[in-house]
């Protein structure tokens, strides 16, 4: 046996896909007890159950709206930050080519000094 659930648009309950759905639930059980008392209350559950799960997305629904449009800034941001970080890279780099070739033998003389620094170091 199954239950179309309530939706927004339906104020109508459903309790069954089929008619013999229908009819199985309404068929005495074997204490001769009638189950149609059974399936209202798991209507009614089911209700609640849509009922509060409603209201929950309903409160929820501004909260992930704030936390989207946050993150859409947050990343607009990073982009930004990631292109300023990227040009000083740039510039750094170009800086240093042009230095380089301006005085190619104080480059020299500065790697040969970090290369045994490095070395010392490294003992």
């Amino acid at each position: 046996m199954t239950t179309t659930p309530i939706n927004e648009k339906s104020d109508k309950t459903v309790p069954f896909t089929t008619s013999e759905d229908a009819a199985k639930a309404s068929v005495p059980n074997s204490n001769g007890v009638n189950s149609t008392a059974g399936v209202e209350l798991v209507n009614r559950v089911a209700q609640s159950a849509h009922a509060a799960i409603d209201k929950l997305a309903n409160q929820a629904t501004p909260a992930v709206q704030h936390l989207q449009k946050s993150l859409e800034g947050t990343g607009e941001i990073l982009h930004h930050r990631a292109d300023q970080l990227r040009n000083t890279g740039n510039e750094l780099c170009e800086s240093a080519r042009s230095g380089v070739r301006e005085h190619p033998l104080v480059a020299i003389g500065t790697a040969f000094a970090l290369g045994l620094l490095i070395a010392r170091l490294a003992r």
